[in-house]
């Protein structure tokens, strides 16, 4: 059965697809921004007399902020949606998202950090979206072939919020290409025209995909309860501690590329935005093209132990490189090995649990990966006046855990080789 089957349910599913796009954009739109804002003292958001230690700070707690209020949203709205339905909390979160871009223009208009950070932290709250989304999507899959599949579209979706996000912060922030018109608040308002947008496909093309609507027999305590409850799932415990290394190794780069780039090599927003739109196309190609013959040919647990040494790898090559050129070459190996690393690691979370609870261990992903994420934020921010490497180092060490906890963790357990059985042959009993 095909995954898009008929007009509407192709629009249903473009919608969502939309949703997961939109979110990343956001993140790839608004890196190189918050970079240039906070960290640029040619700019007039900050005192032009604040140190650079200050500055880097201020970016550390805005984007920890961000990433700690996705936490409480994934772990709270994606349960939510196992209850109310997907259609709805996706509703919720896009006209969040509406409202914390609307602050974030007010912020740049003003000069707040206070209303940065509160547009930041409801735009995080309520970026809980793209888990429901793709449970929403899942629940309209047949096999575990076109949940493959499906990753891969997500993955595609993800290339192109990475490419369009930059993109557009490049090039309306860019003087020789606007002229008078350029501006940074012009990013934000292409995002909220999408957003509308979206608001609208999802409430006219999507049908709730829930079976049924279940009491809400939950409150704020399922936010600290969502990771608790992996320990009655023993898969996907074992592939929790790996999938948050992985991820927090590769965003302790990814969130401070811009950062690192402008410090090392007085990177400004068009260079930075540049090497944003590398790594999208890179990680669109890799989607498109790769994933999917690779994912045929080789097991889950190979891609993951080779993509996460590609990506020790690339990010110790950008620790030392001292041409600036060459970190848009580099950056490509470490984007095209998470594009494999990530969709690899969902597809086994998907597995782990039954349809019933594919919200629930989707938030569960999106929790971990805001953990981490926060984490590297606000301690990055604090060290990278001493060290601007350290991020990249904090990513090396990260992923190196990963590879130790794979073997630790997966190689003797039969419910994780369940999930991969061409590898299954080869493990040793429990």
């Amino acid at each position: 059965m095909r995954l898009f089957r008929g007009p509407r349910n192709l629009m249903a599913r473009l919608a969502l697809l939309f949703v997961v796009y939109i979110d990343i954009l956001g993140q790839g739109l608004l890196f190189p921004l918050l970079s240039s804002i906070l960290l640029d003292p040619a700019q007039d958001f900050l005192p032009k007399s604040m140190s650079a230690a200050s500055r880097e700070m201020r970016f550390g707690i805005v984007l920890g902020l961000f990433f700690t209020a996705w936490f409480f949203g994934a772990a709270f709205i994606s349960k939510l949606s196992d209850y109310i339905g997907r259609k709805i909390c996706i509703l919720i979160c896009l006209v969040g998202a509406l409202a914390a871009y609307a602050c974030t223009v007010m912020a740049l208009e003003t000069a707040s950090l206070t209303l940065l950070i509160i547009g930041r932290a409801v735009g995080g709250f309520t970026a809980g979206n793209q888990p429901i989304a793709q449970a929403a999507l899942i629940d309209q899959c047949d096999d575990d072939r076109q949940k493959a599949r499906l990753m891969g579209y997500i993955g595609g979706a993800v290339a192109l919020g990475m490419v369009t996000g930059p993109l557009f912060t490049g090039v309306f922030s860019d003087k020789a290409v606007m002229g008078a018109y350029a501006s940074l608040q012009w990013p934000l308002y292409t995002a909220i025209f999408l957003i509308t947008v979206n608001i609208v496909l999802i409430s006219v093309f999507f049908s709730e995909t829930l079976a049924r609507r279940r009491a809400i027999d939950f409150g704020l305590s399922e936010v600290f309860l969502t990771l608790w409850r992996i320990l009655k799932h023993p898969v996907t415990l074992r592939l929790a501690p790996v999938f948050f290394f992985v991820v927090m190794g590769f965003n302790a780069c990814f969130i401070f590329m811009s950062d690192f780039l402008f410090t090392r090599f007085h990177f400004d927003t068009v260079q930075n935005s540049a090497v944003m739109i590398v790594m999208g196309v890179t990680m669109g190609f890799v989607s498109a093209f790769l994933v999917g013959p690779v994912a045929a040919r080789a097991t889950q647990v190979q891609v993951i132990v080779i993509t996460t040494i590609v990506m020790i790898a690339a990010m110790a090559a950008l620790l030392v490189n001292a041409w600036p050129l060459l970190a848009y070459v580099l950056v490509i190996p470490l984007i095209g090995a998470f594009s494999f690393t990530y969709p690899t690691l969902l597809s086994m979370f998907s597995q782990s649990v039954d349809g019933t609870e594919q919200g629930w261990v989707m938030g569960v992903a999106i929790a971990l990966y805001t953990i981490g994420s926060g984490s590297t934020s606000f301690i990055g921010g604090a060290t990278m006046s001493i060290n601007p490497g350290f991020p990249l180092m904090i990513g090396i060490g990260a992923c190196a855990i990963a590879l130790i906890l794979i073997a630790l963790l997966w190689r003797r357990h039969r419910n994780i080789s369940r999930l991969d059985p061409n590898w299954r042959d080869n493990a040793a009993p429990a």
